[in-house]
């Protein structure tokens, strides 16, 4: 896409952003009607705005009142370390203490998309797609047709990724499972859950460790269930 389309599309974007929320009732006929259970939706975005939009649609949320359906918003960035030539990590001084600190830049897991989970209804949608900086929700098939949300088991390594604890995702694992863990001392290594605790957000792990059993605790944000085909 060319840059003058580009600031077109974010011209209309942002003209339609100026709506007054106190004029407008995407959600007229839906009244007493049942909602849908929330879900997660990937929203695509115009690269290198992704924190941009987020900031943005969690601002619109409150503006056209529909914090009580829209709720976590997560733009996927993290702070990747500076080296030098030799592999070594660079410094900078902290423009506020004046101390050396490591320098680091900001990437993204997944540039051009956040996620959202909300409830969608007309209002959500509406407030969404026409959110500056959005071109598109994974999902919809376009010509009004609202989108679907992705699997749990595809947002499941998102949270994951990002540190994140999701209560929904502890129905999905019981004891006797077999897992894999994902980071830490024993990363790679698979085993079977012999415990569950949601207290916690812990799960302990039978895995073999030179040729004998032990068991290991382990967090719910860093495991993740074998294949059964594996």
């Amino acid at each position: 896409m060319s840059d003058e389309n580009l600031k077109l599309n974010l011209d209309y974007n942002e003209e339609i952003g100026e709506v007054n929320p106190d004029e407008v009732n995407p959600d007229e006929g839906e009244e007493g009607s049942e909602l849908p259970e929330k879900a997660w939706y990937v929203i695509n975005t115009f690269a290198k705005r992704e924190k941009q939009v987020e900031d943005l649609l969690q601002k619109r949320a409150k503006s056209f009142h529909i914090e009580d359906k829209i709720f976590r918003i997560i733009c996927a960035e993290y702070e990747e370390p500076v080296l030098d030539d030799n592999g070594k990590q660079k410094y900078t001084k902290d423009k506020k203490t004046g101390q050396m600190v490591p320098k680091t830049k900001t990437k993204n897991y997944y540039p051009g998309y956040i996620f959202v989970e909300m409830i969608m209804t007309k209002s959500t949608w509406f407030v969404v797609r026409n959110t500056p900086g959005v071109s598109g929700i994974t999902g919809s098939s376009g010509k009004g047709a609202m989108p679907f949300p992705i699997p749990r088991e595809e947002i499941e390594p998102v949270l994951k990724r990002m540190h994140i604890d999701d209560p929904d995702m502890y129905s999905d694992y019981h004891v006797g499972d077999m897992i894999k863990i994902l980071s830490g001392t024993f990363a790679d290594a698979e085993g079977v859950i012999t415990e569950i605790k949601p207290e916690s957000s812990e799960v302990s792990v039978e895995i073999t460790l030179f040729g004998r059993p032990q068991i290991i605790v382990s967090k719910y944000s860093d495991i993740e269930k074998v294949q059964e085909n594996k």
